[in-house]
């Protein structure tokens, strides 16, 4: 039976794909705020030092994947705390964890919001692993009346950390698949404010067409996140893989990585 971490567990896709992954067999490690195995906040350095010891003892010492899935929609400074830095931290800090593992396997939560306009700045400071040069520039991008790219930009630094990462010693060189996935619009309680009206709905599909299906629901993605996280991916390395109703295609084209 293998073990796999899935952070964000207690609701939205990472409840979605801890549910999934447990109805195929699968031990979850379940990590986030509240109703988890592990309790932590990943916006602190604390919070993410307790996510690794805790993962460790509950595991004894070897996990087979982590997703890493926890994350913020559009409150500001947090979303880069937890957005970025406690994301990477999940994955570095359990890295350690996947070495004891036959068939190690890992996977982070981008977004389709990596496609729309975001901030150079804070994104260069995210990829520096200069946190609180981060926190900082996303402040000042609220008090100028930007905090709207502070989502966007968390995601660009997450898809770009992973495709710089991927290919490296530490993870492919260790035998251990590293990609993104990259969902559009969700009904996650995280989003259910920005859909609860008509005229809230159709905002956002104006602002990331979904024409295939329309809006998704959280089982959607963990279906991708479950095989990513699972045996048979032997080979995708590096990828940001949209699962998006086609935005991508309407809002980049021909364009390509």
């Amino acid at each position: 039976m293998r073990t796999v971490v899935v952070t964000g567990a207690a609701s939205g896709i990472g409840r979605a794909t801890a549910a999934l992954l447990e109805s195929r067999g699968e031990r979850v490690i379940g990590v986030d705020l509240h109703g988890s195995d592990v309790v932590v906040d990943l916006s602190t350095p604390t919070g993410r030092a307790d996510l690794v010891r805790r993962v460790g003892e509950l595991s004894g010492g070897t996990v087979d994947a982590v997703a890493a899935i926890a994350g913020l929609a559009n409150t500001g400074v947090p979303d880069v705390a937890v957005n970025y830095f406690g994301a990477l931290a999940t994955l570095e800090g359990l890295r350690p964890l996947l070495a004891g593992s036959p068939s190690p396997r890992a996977v982070v939560t981008s977004s389709v919001a990596s496609l729309l306009p975001h901030d150079d700045a804070l994104v260069d400071r995210c990829l520096a692993n200069d946190e609180t040069g981060a926190l900082d520039r996303a402040q000042t991008l609220v008090d100028t009346g930007h905090g709207g790219r502070i989502y966007n930009s968390t995601k660009v630094a997450v898809s770009r950390w992973v495709r710089r990462s991927a290919a490296t010693e530490h993870w492919a060189g260790a035998g251990i698949p590293l990609n993104a996935v990259g969902p559009g619009i969700v009904r996650t309680p995280m989003m259910a404010d920005m859909l609860a009206t008509p005229e809230k709905r159709a905002g956002m599909a104006s602002m990331i067409p979904m024409p295939l299906r329309g809006f998704m629901e959280p089982s959607t993605p963990a279906a991708l996140l479950a095989w990513l996280v699972g045996e048979e991916n032997t080979h995708l390395c590096g990828q940001v893989i949209f699962i998006d109703g086609g935005s991508d295609v309407v809002l980049r084209g021909d364009s390509t990585w």
